[in-house]
């Protein structure tokens, strides 16, 4: 590794690290992490969401990637959502033969993951972890 390629390394991982938390996390949040597997597999991508309870503080999402997350959430009662899209079919933008074609998303969890999820963690001080095993078949 050249003297420009480490200092470049070095640099991003300082980005990453200050990303993930720099002095820890805001005042009346706590670190939420965790895996999300979808019928035994790990989730590729998706999005997962709390929302506190009692309208205490405003909702909080991320991305799901590679069946892991990671976020602040604010301490106290939350409700998670949890979304994972699938395609559907596809669709031509214009009515022509060489028209670009756009991919037609549908989400693929039941709604009891996500609008009415009952999904819930009780979010504590310092480092929390909530692993969720989730099923297609509802």
């Amino acid at each position: 590794m050249t003297g420009s390629e480490s200092l470049v390394s070095l640099a991003a991982s300082a980005v990453l690290l200050c990303s993930l938390g720099c002095g820890g996390p805001k005042e009346g949040f706590a670190i939420v992490r965790g895996a999300v597997i979808v019928d035994g597999a790990p989730v590729d991508a998706g999005k997962i969401s709390f929302f506190p309870l009692g309208g205490a503080a405003n909702p909080v999402g991320t991305g799901i990637s590679q069946g892991k997350y990671v976020i602040e959430v604010p301490i106290g009662e939350s409700r998670i959502e949890v979304r994972v899209s699938k395609v559907v079919g596809e669709k031509r933008l214009y009515n022509t033969p060489d028209s670009p074609v756009r991919k037609i998303f549908a989400e693929s969890l039941p709604d009891k993951y996500n609008n009415e999820s009952e999904l819930q963690i009780d979010v504590k001080p310092g480092e929390n972890t909530r692993d969720l095993d989730l099923s297609t078949s509802g």
